[in-house]
Order: C-alpha cells, then sequence, then structure tokens
C-alpha cells in the first residue's frame, strides 16, 4: 500500500511540475498563440474549484482529475516546441523551491471566497 502511495504522490507532484511549467511556456513569445490559449484552459480547470465531474461522486468524482487533466497536458505538450519545454520545466523546478508569498496565499484564498460567494449565490436563487 505504500508503494502505491508514494507513486501517487510522486505523479501527482509530476503533473504539478508540469502545470507549473506551462504556465511558464504560456507566457513565452516562442510559443504559438493556440498552445497559449490552450495552456491557459487546461491550468485554469486544473486550479478551478469547479471540476466537470464533481468530485463527491464516488469514482467518477476522480476521472476528470485522472483522466482529463493529464490528457489536457499531453495535447498542450504536442503543440509547444520542445527546446521551449525544457527551459520551463526547469525553471518550473527552480520555482518549486520557493515557499509561497502572502500575497499568493491571499489570491488563492480570495478565489475560493469568490468560488464559494458563487455557489452560495447560485444555491439561493435555486432554492427560492
Amino acid at each position: 500500500m505504500g508503494d502505491t502511495a508514494t507513486r501517487l504522490k510522486t505523479w501527482a507532484a509530476g503533473l504539478k511540475a508540469e502545470l507549473s511549467a506551462l504556465g511558464h511556456a504560456a507566457r513565452d513569445p516562442r510559443t504559438p498563440w493556440y498552445s497559449k490559449a490552450l495552456a491557459i484552459v487546461v491550468i485554469a480547470y486544473a486550479v478551478s474549484p469547479i471540476d466537470l465531474i464533481p468530485d463527491f461522486i464516488p469514482v467518477l468524482g476522480m476521472v476528470d482529475d485522472l483522466i482529463l487533466l493529464p490528457l489536457g497536458i499531453a495535447l498542450v505538450l504536442h503543440f509547444i516546441p520542445p527546446e521551449v519545454m525544457v527551459e520551463h520545466r526547469a525553471k518550473a523546478l527552480e520555482a518549486a523551491h520557493i515557499p509561497p508569498t502572502r500575497m499568493g496565499i491571499v489570491i488563492v484564498a480570495a478565489l475560493w471566497l469568490l468560488a464559494l460567494l458563487a455557489v452560495a449565490a447560485v444555491m439561493h436563487r435555486w432554492l427560492g
């Protein structure tokens, strides 16, 4: 069981690093515009608290995180020049050792709060 958990943690860390590299590559002028657009969509989906299939649905809730996200990353990588990704993977590894800033934490907390408020507003309208 421990071996499986270790492999899953390693796989998840690899996805996180690849998303970070995609974020860097999306700002690179050598990356085609359509790759930038697709990278932004994939990254937004990865960090969004709203999933295509909600996580509370057993098994299916994890399908989008386990299948759709890696497929999206693979698709974006297909369109980004390999030399650009090599450079930005190195930058992503460097950035992984930098602790998050207070501003970053505030932004993430604000996004979660906005998402919760949006859900509350929808529920309020739906319920009455």
